[in-house]
């Protein structure tokens, strides 16, 4: 008997069908990809605690009357909402085709655990952020090599990486076969994180100063902060993100895509079931103190994150704005982070409130201001208030 050739197609998940997205991440499909993103990744990790943070729910009937909150979840993008405080859940919504067991991606949110990889590297003295970044990694390209590691934690430098999700062939969206999004356009070439970072230059006859008062946002700073910490610490860049999971006390555990070699991809992409989601935010709202008398991050350096803004991210309302700053977002005395596609995380450190919220957006760029506006600004003032 001959031999037969053996048959195969490129996975259809992870094709690249339409505007330069694969079939998760467009318009009609995305929905589905958001909520399976953590099976859809060629790569990934998951991560779960032993100890689970208990929630009781303590109903705030004040808060479903919030008129920005009335008009959210009725967008037909919306997915959950969850409020709370200490441990307990104050509000807890869901859209009809979502559960509070269905995991989805954070995206972005994900750079928020890197504010507490570092605070605790300069707790220990290990970290200067005043260090230029090829101090401590000599192989980096001219994208990073002169900038100081606080530049590129506050989104605050300039070079040829781009993130713009309404251009299709922005770097963020040809980063993306590295964490496993989609296939590689040559067969099996695949970088690896940090070898994808080294080749990030500069904008020729440019310096990587930034001269604007916004933020240059670019998902590669937060790999490349990711990168030192695992350089300086010694320690896997997995083993940083497993302690602030079981500091958390996530109920289901963590999804995260990672490269190829099994290094997180901290810039974004990990999947959380809706109250994990709150219990996220509740780590940051008690500054890093664990369940079972575990500690991450640094109290002081939470401070230095909420007081010393970095450049404007976006404008909320007239004299108001979102700072990006030690890879969180900043709002007077809320911390938190934006997600791509409808995501939001809020911490107020005063009042201890965290609000969570999930939707998917079905916008050709899954970008919209105005929606994105209303998101932050109904967050805001949720954990603004007090219950």
């Amino acid at each position: 008997m001959k031999n037969k050739k053996i048959i195969s197609v490129p996975n259809p998940q992870l094709i690249t069908l339409k505007d330069n997205k694969a079939l998760w991440n467009l318009p009609k499909t995305r929905r589905h990809g958001y909520r399976n993103l953590h099976k859809i990744n060629r790569y990934g990790i998951f991560l779960r605690s032993d100890l689970v943070l208990k929630l009781k729910i303590k109903k705030n009937k004040k808060i479903g009357k919030n008129l920005l909150v009335k008009k959210m979840i009725k967008h037909k993008s919306f997915c959950s909402l969850i409020v709370g405080n200490g441990q307990n859940i104050l509000y807890e919504k869901y859209a009809k085709d979502f559960s509070n067991v269905q995991p989805q991606t954070i995206m972005s949110i994900t750079k928020m655990f890197v504010n507490l990889f570092v605070g605790e590297l300069i707790k220990n003295k290990s970290i200067n952020l005043n260090k230029k970044v090829s101090y401590y990694l000599p192989k980096i390209g001219s994208g990073y090599a002169n900038a100081k590691v606080q530049d590129i934690l506050n989104m605050n430098i300039v070079n040829a990486y781009t993130e713009d999700y309404k251009k299709a062939f922005s770097s963020s969206f040809l980063h993306e076969p590295v964490g496993g999004w989609r296939l590689p356009k040559k067969g099996n070439i695949i970088l690896s994180q940090e070898q994808y970072l080294n080749t990030i230059k500069k904008i020729k006859n440019r310096s990587l100063k930034n001269n604007s008062e916004y933020a240059h946002y670019k998902s590669a700073n937060t790999d490349v902060v990711g990168l030192i910490v695992e350089k300086v610490s010694g320690k896997k860049l997995r083993d940083w993100v497993l302690s602030a999971v079981e500091a958390a006390g996530f109920e289901d555990g963590l999804y995260i895509a990672s490269d190829r070699y099994g290094m997180p991809w901290m810039s974004g992409g990990g999947c959380l079931i809706t109250r994990d989601f709150l219990r996220m935010g509740l780590l940051f709202a008690r500054k890093g103190k664990g369940v079972g008398n575990r500690r991450v991050g640094s109290s002081s350096f939470f401070e230095k994150t909420i007081n010393n803004v970095g450049p404007k991210y976006m404008k909320l309302s007239k004299n108001k704005y979102l700072y990006y700053s030690n890879s969180t977002m900043v709002s007077e005395d809320v911390i938190g982070h934006s997600g791509y596609g409808g995501q939001f995380l809020a911490t107020n450190f005063k009042t201890g409130n965290v609000a969570a919220y999930f939707s998917v957006l079905k916008t050709k760029s899954a970008t919209k201001e105005s929606y994105k506006v209303d998101m932050i600004n109904m967050l805001i003032n949720l954990v603004n208030n007090n219950y």
